[in-house]
């Protein structure tokens, strides 16, 4: 049999959606609705009849009944109350409140639970069980949320890294279409030069082709007339043939010599089109520069900038947005690693050096790039330095260099095979030091700056086989 409260639910439920009555409105055949539903209902059929006798409606808005509707809120709001004093756990054996808790069964217990299958368990109070096996929860926990803490560190790094490659892909898509417009200009500038070239030759040629045509028609046109003047005596009586003879024959001398042939007449096309696309690219060497090593912006120390050929680096007035990569150098030293790695033959580079400290030389692959990290051969690196206005080798301890005059340029020459890295003063190739060492892993360019550093750029030139 159906309960009182279920009864009344019923009576209380809105006939088209089940529910309890939400803005209940009355019609005139006493069946009432939710607002909602009743309009909706109306809308959908087409006609304003009774969803449950059919009987018309007068009214487009049925008023909504106050009185029923609170009576459903007292409805609802006894019915939360009753479902949060039923929601507190009883025994399921004994259908009594836990107060206890087994030790050696972990699970919360009724004091009529003591004398059944507990008897000789362990127990103890439920609120002191709780507040003990919170804290040893508490205690577990706790790495949990470290990692979690580890992991979002990690994602926003994540996060910073994405931006910075689309930042840093827009940024080389720029630098890459300004250096291609830059040889698009200069092999404009030079079709535009070689066609003008190709004009001056031509208006040239044509105006000297012009002044010998015009010397040979006057020329021409004398002859003409002078041949026509004697074929006229020669149509003349016997006579007056005779009597003007002797002027006539003198008329008849040619003094003109035979015309000259114009020499070089035609357009010099070999000098124009001969290895035409070789000649552009070798003066094109002489718009481009080379350096035989370049910086990875990927290592640099975020208070380092980078010229935008990554052929300098210098001391930033401001730390840079760069992510915190495995790659890139965080520590005091505000080092920089060029791009190229070597693990075998021999290299060359010169830099420029400024400011009132610097370190330049190799380093190895594995050298820390986090934290603090030994400037010798023992931590992986092989250079010079001027700190303090000394100039010093980086070995353990470092070794005092003789200079006669400061220096402007550095010259490293590294021979991985042969195991040694030569620093020398490239104006005078004075030598500086020299390090000695059986490499077994791969080396990088190292420089580190309180100034301006600078790769110098060699010499391009072309030789023909």
């Amino acid at each position: 049999m159906a309960s009182a409260s279920s009864l009344l639910e019923e009576e209380l439920s809105c006939p088209v959606c089940s529910e309890i009555f939400r803005d209940p409105v009355v019609l005139s055949c006493s069946h009432s609705f939710c607002e909602a539903c009743l309009q909706h209902w109306w809308r959908e059929k087409g006609s304003q009849e009774c969803p449950v006798c059919r009987r018309r409606s007068s009214k487009d808005r049925p008023p909504i009944s106050m009185y029923l509707r609170n009576i459903c809120e007292a409805f609802l709001k006894e019915k939360s109350q009753r479902a949060k004093a039923g929601s507190e756990v009883l025994c399921s054996l004994h259908s009594e409140k836990l107060k206890l808790f087994c030790l050696d069964d972990v699970e919360p217990l009724c004091v009529d639970c003591l004398t059944g299958s507990h008897m000789n368990h362990r127990f103890c109070p439920i609120q002191e069980a709780a507040l003990k096996y919170k804290g040893k929860l508490r205690t577990a926990l706790a790495p949990l949320q470290e990692k979690l803490r580890v992991f979002n560190a990690v994602k926003l790094l994540c996060d910073q890294t994405a931006k910075h490659i689309k930042s840093q892909a827009q940024h080389t898509e720029r630098q890459i279409k300004m250096e291609f417009e830059k040889l698009q200009q200069f092999l404009k500038d030079e079709e535009a030069a070689r066609i003008t070239a190709l004009r001056e030759e031509e208006e040239q040629k044509s105006q000297k082709m012009k002044e010998k045509i015009e010397k040979m028609t006057e020329e021409i046109s004398s002859l003409s007339e002078q041949i026509r003047a004697i074929e006229q005596e020669l149509g003349a009586e016997d006579v007056s043939f005779l009597q003007s003879y002797k002027d006539t024959q003198n008329r008849a001398q040619c003094t003109l010599g035979d015309p000259e042939k114009v020499s070089g007449p035609l357009i010099d096309v070999a000098k124009h089109l001969g290895n035409l696309k070789y000649r552009v690219w070798e003066k094109m060497l002489g718009t481009v520069q080379y350096t035989p090593v370049t910086l990875d912006p990927n290592t640099a120390h975020p208070e380092l900038s980078l010229s935008e050929h990554l052929t300098s680096v210098s001391r930033s007035a401001k730390r840079m947005q760069v992510p915190d990569n495995p790659e890139r150098f965080d520590y005091g030293w505000l080092c920089v690693l060029g791009s190229e790695e070597f693990s075998s033959g021999s290299h060359c580079w010169d830099v420029e050096v400024g400011g009132v400290a610097w370190m330049v030389g190799v380093v190895k692959e594995s050298i820390s790039r986090k934290g603090d990290f030994t400037l010798n051969p023992e931590g992986g690196v092989w250079g010079i330095e001027l700190t303090s206005g000394q100039y010093r080798a980086m070995t353990s301890p470092p070794t005092p260099l003789t200079v006669q005059r400061k220096l402007q340029r550095v010259r490293v020459q590294l021979d991985w095979d042969k195991g040694k890295v030569s620093f020398s003063d490239p104006s005078d190739n004075t030598p500086l030091y020299i390090f000695k060492h059986s490499f077994t892993e791969r080396l990088f360019p190292f420089f580190s700056t309180m100034g301006t550093v600078r790769i110098c750029p060699l010499k391009v030139s072309v030789s023909v086989k």
